[in-house]
């Protein structure tokens, strides 16, 4: 079974580091959910419409309020999903709203926590405050929701070690059952990047966010956390379905503007316009361009997938999937990296090492096939 992805792109703001699709125009909600229902039908051929796991994600889903996704989630079978998640802004989160949740089928919530400093949060422009947090974290506990996420954040500009190190603290105390954590990005186009830009902040130095990466590493596998992806951290048992899937290469279907879908061969992705989006889907067209892949692309897609995770790449698979030639010039490319020990090779699976984990973005480009 496949994967079902829905992205809902509204915000009630924008925060300066985002770089998804997202809107702040809550008035086009209504349509869009009737849209994203009918996109569903159109697609209905292109599974079984049974779903391993279900991932309503954003922008932030639980701006659209008890009806829209009670509206929404009357269409998508779950009786199959072994995980149905939901991303959630802390503050949308009371007792009220997590009684909701446990009554649709959502057995798991992401929350983006971010930090546990209030004036970093303001500067992010989130608009929940430290405390929230753990009080959505109860809400949800006493509503029945105990497969609790939270998103962290690294790398603010002048941020201290000791900043980073009473956030890790702070998320451990939580005692929620699966940790993200990313370095802030400056991508171009976000008001984070043009910030940069106009000289208001500075970019960390390399080594202090390397060390809070390791840190965190440390700090969250001795509290019983397991480091199965890059940035990602479970309790046992508790890893993210519906994201591993995409790490392993399972099929999934991407539903809304800006969503991708996969199917093994072929990538299609949702335009990023809120207004064609619906005005297509309206008028029974899939808003969506398909990209086949070739074999470099897959493989490409497979290496940079596959290293991202604790198991590694599965040399056998390389070899079988995309001939000896390819299976070669895998292991000739990461050569230098097992000499300087950023990668392993042990029982026919290739990983990253602790000190590869960090660079792990350059590695993965170097083994890639251009």
């Amino acid at each position: 079974m496949a994967g079902l992805y829905v992205h809902i792109p509204f915000c009630k703001s924008r925060c300066v580091y985002c770089g998804f699709y997202s809107t702040t125009l809550a008035s086009m909600s209504e349509r869009y959910v009737d849209a994203l229902m009918s996109e569903l039908r159109l697609r209905e051929s292109e599974t079984d419409g049974k779903w391993h796991t279900v991932y309503i994600g954003g922008g932030t889903p639980s701006t659209l309020g008890p009806r829209l996704l009670d509206r929404l989630f009357s269409v998508i079978d779950c009786s199959s999903a072994e995980e149905v998640t939901i991303e959630c802004n802390p503050d949308d989160v009371d007792s009220g709203f997590a009684a909701f949740l446990s009554s649709l089928p959502v057995n798991r919530v992401s929350m983006g926590a971010q930090t546990f400093n209030d004036a970093r949060l303001r500067f992010l422009r989130r608009r929940h405050k430290s405390d929230d947090v753990a009080r959505a974290v109860d809400c949800l506990r006493h509503a029945g929701i105990s497969n609790i996420s939270v998103d962290l954040m690294f790398g603010f500009p002048d941020e201290t070690l000791a900043d980073w190190h009473s956030d890790i603290r702070s998320a451990i105390a939580l005692g929620v059952d699966h940790i993200s954590a990313y370095s802030l990005m400056y991508e171009e186009g976000t008001p984070l990047y043009s910030m940069l830009e106009r000289g208001e902040v500075t970019e960390l130095d390399e080594e202090v966010t390397r060390a809070m990466y390791y840190m965190m590493k440390d700090h969250l596998e001795a509290a019983g956390y397991e480091h199965y992806e890059v940035s990602n951290f479970a309790r046992p048992g508790r890893r993210s379905l519906h994201n591993s899937s995409y790490w392993t290469g399972v099929p999934y279907v991407g539903l809304g503007a800006a969503a991708h879908s996969f199917d093994g061969n072929v990538r299609k992705w949702n335009v990023d316009d809120l207004s064609i989006y619906i005005n297509k889907v309206e008028k029974g067209i899939l808003p969506s361009t398909p990209e086949h892949l070739t074999l470099y692309e897959r493989y490409n897609d497979m290496v940079m997938l596959s290293l991202r995770t604790r198991e590694g790449l599965d040399l056998s698979a390389v070899g079988s999937r995309f001939g000896e030639s390819l299976l070669n010039y895998c292991l000739s490319a990461s050569r230098s990296y097992v000499e300087s020990g950023l990668l392993v090779v042990e029982s026919g699976r290739m990983r990253l090492t602790r000190s590869g984990l960090y660079v792990s973005d350059m590695v993965m480009s170097d083994l890639m096939k251009v």
